[in-house]
C-alpha cells in the first residue's frame, strides 16, 4: 500500500518552489525526477522513518 505525500522543495537549478510526491510507505529511495519548471534533473536521495521524512536533492554536478 503506497502512501503518497506532497512536499515542496527549491530546484537546484532554476530555484523555483515545486511540488513532488513521496511515497512514505517505502523506507529508502533514490531517483532522478525531472523539475516541472526548468524540466532539469534532480537528484533525490529520500529516507522515511515512521513519521519523519528527510529529503535529500541534488544537481547533476554536485
Amino acid at each position: 500500500m503506497s502512501l503518497l505525500d506532497e512536499y515542496f522543495i527549491d530546484c537546484p537549478y532554476c530555484g523555483e518552489n515545486i511540488s513532488i510526491l513521496i511515497d512514505t510507505s517505502v523506507d529508502y529511495q533514490d531517483y532522478y525526477e525531472d523539475c516541472s519548471v526548468c524540466c532539469a534533473p534532480i537528484f533525490f536521495l529520500i529516507s522515511c522513518n515512521g513519521e519523519s521524512v528527510d529529503v535529500v536533492i541534488k544537481s547533476d554536478n554536485e
